[in-house]
């Protein structure tokens, strides 16, 4: 999932009774839920070591615990950058209980380190339910798992989570208005349901993911045998659905409607042939970025699409006896309209392309609009 939902899910962790157990609980529930994306960094290496790395050692269950401890760590150095803020202003009073506000709740570093360990967990358990996929066995099983039921950025999540966090404020504003005393901790019977209704909201679109499935294997879209199919979620729409089905020869799409039951697929629009292999198409698999690519890409398209330019590389400059082609890599997996207008800036999320010269040397790679050197 995007960072949003980690930072939101992290804090209704906290809130849920983890903050009554010890102080900055809370902080290092939000810190670890987002801190396994920190592997973004790899992209300061270029777009191809970024895609390698990321949701790698740190989407792990024997990274998890490490994430956490990152986390712990860093609150750890805000606590003591707090006491000794607090020792400087003992120093200027006369008294050294003057001006001096106890702790509404102990620091007790095990719960602290339970609270960021389910959440770094949870940021697995987030990653896997959308259609990208997380190797959680890795190092010691390579395979990417995915639910592939929750789109990447769910906003009814966003609008679940965050009314969570928000009432309890609003709340309070009412009872400060009317001279309530206000309670030492709040939000948790909030926090409790928002977390419930995430999971709530997981069953009904694994329900919907289940039936979408049921519907393809029970309809004939094509009289070709089918190897494989997939189902990819949209936001928002529990009920909408995009279909993925390969044959030995070509591949086809589906758009499902499971509240209606309807499937629309179009064999003379929705069928993409498999490319040829051709030996520019071999040498890109070859590459760095084919590697890289062909172990993430599930449902990978390779093809040759010939002397086209791509965005961030400029094609080789060469001499008059020799000739370039462009090697493009997609998956399908992201091939459709799921951000509706706006996908028409980017036709081509997570491709890669690899300019390859004479149908064997490798002349420069690039993914996203920028280049790997």
């Amino acid at each position: 999932m995007e960072p949003v939902t980690h930072f939101l899910t992290g804090a209704c962790i906290g809130r849920a009774g983890l903050n009554r157990k010890s102080a900055y609980a809370t902080l290092a529930a939000v810190l670890a839920a987002e801190a396994a994306d920190l592997d973004i960094l790899w992209g300061f290496a270029g777009p191809v070591e970024e895609l390698k790395h990321h949701r790698g050692i740190t989407h792990t269950l024997i990274g998890a615990p490490m994430v956490a401890a990152a986390a712990v760590g860093a609150v750890w150095l805000l606590h003591r950058i707090g006491c000794w803020r607090r020792q400087r202003r003992l120093r200027h009073v006369q008294s050294p209980l003057q001006n001096v506000k106890a702790s509404p709740v102990p620091v007790r570093w095990a719960w602290i380190y339970a609270a960021a360990l389910i959440s770094a967990l949870t940021h697995i358990l987030l990653d896997w339910t959308n259609n990208y996929g997380v190797r959680p066995f890795f190092p010691f099983n390579p395979r990417w798992y995915e639910g592939s039921f929750v789109f990447i950025a769910e906003p009814v999540l966003w609008a679940l989570l965050g009314l969570a966090l928000l009432m309890p404020w609003v709340l309070g504003l009412a009872d400060r208005e009317i001279g309530a005393r206000r309670p030492l901790f709040r939000g948790r019977g909030w926090a409790i349901f928002a977390l419930c209704g995430m999971v709530v909201l997981w069953c009904w679109r694994w329900a919907e993911h289940a039936q979408a499935l049921a519907m393809l294997e029970n309809t004939q879209i094509t009289s070709e045998p089918i190897r494989r199919i997939a189902v990819e979620p949209y936001p928002v729409n529990p009920f909408r659905w995009h279909a993925i089905l390969e044959t030995a020869d070509f591949y086809q799409t589906a758009e499902i409607d499971t509240h209606t039951g309807s499937i629309d697929s179009d064999p003379r629009r929705d069928v993409l042939y498999k490319p040829t292999d051709t030996p520019a198409v071999e040498a890109a698999k070859a590459t760095f970025l084919g590697h890289v690519y062909l172990d993430w890409g599930r449902w990978a398209v390779v093809r040759d699409i010939g002397q086209q330019p791509v965005p961030g590389i400029d094609p080789p400059q060469l001499a008059p006896n020799r000739q370039w082609t462009t090697v493009e890599f997609t998956d399908l997996r992201f091939a459709y309209s799921f951000r509706g207008a706006d996908q028409a800036s980017d036709p081509h999320p997570l491709s890669g392309w690899v300019y390859i010269v004479d149908g064997r040397d490798e002349a420069g790679q690039a993914m996203q609009g920028r280049e790997q050197k």
